[in-house]
């Protein structure tokens, strides 16, 4: 008895393991070879806020038409993907939680157990936001995923700017900043509102 085809074209019948296939066979994988020219681009990592929007989307698929392209061209082609903390913005979507849901501040809580909520809400839409990367079929080396506070990258960063100092590029001094006192940190111009 023959199946028949569907009219419309329905993709989370073939495109979740489409790309499950994809991953299982390594196809994605930066592999180094000595004959090829490297391509690599690392994502700038999506913040761990909730979920992807149109801007992620688009930058996204972006990045992926020009690995996918640098692949068909013979290249040894990475993509490197990862996740942001982002602390202030983390922190507020924590913040806000806990007082909607709980009628509580972090301060209530105390320092460790509000960083528990953080990594609890890290690991909750970190993967959420991985998972709808894979949804639009982005074509990542999934094995180097990094999230920016891991123990690597964080030496990394400690790392450069010690020698970016020693070198007289970055010094401490006083300045005018943008002050939260709701959160009592520093801002970026790109925070404030």
């Amino acid at each position: 008895m023959r199946k028949e085809l569907s009219k419309v074209y329905e993709p989370q019948e073939v495109e979740g393991r489409i790309y499950q296939q994809w991953e299982e066979n390594k196809c994605f994988a930066g592999i180094r070879d000595a004959k090829k020219k490297p391509y690599t681009i690392v994502m700038p990592p999506p913040n761990v806020t909730g979920q992807l929007h149109m801007g992620h989307a688009m930058d996204c698929t972006l990045q992926d038409i020009l690995i996918r392209f640098k692949r068909m061209q013979g290249y040894a082609a990475l993509w490197v993907p990862g996740t942001d903390h982002a602390g202030i913005a983390t922190q507020i979507k924590v913040e806000e939680e806990l007082r909607v849901k709980e009628g509580l501040t972090r301060y209530d809580l105390g320092r460790e157990k509000f960083l528990e909520r953080v990594w609890a809400w890290k690991h909750q839409y970190g993967d959420r936001i991985v998972a709808q990367q894979k949804k639009l079929g982005a074509s990542c080396d999934w094995d180097r995923a990094r999230f920016t506070m891991d123990e690597g990258c964080s030496k990394a960063v400690r790392e450069t700017f010690c020698e970016l100092y020693e070198k007289g590029l970055i010094y401490k001094g006083s300045r005018i900043i943008n002050w939260c006192p709701h959160c009592v940190t520093a801002l970026s111009d790109a925070e404030v509102e």
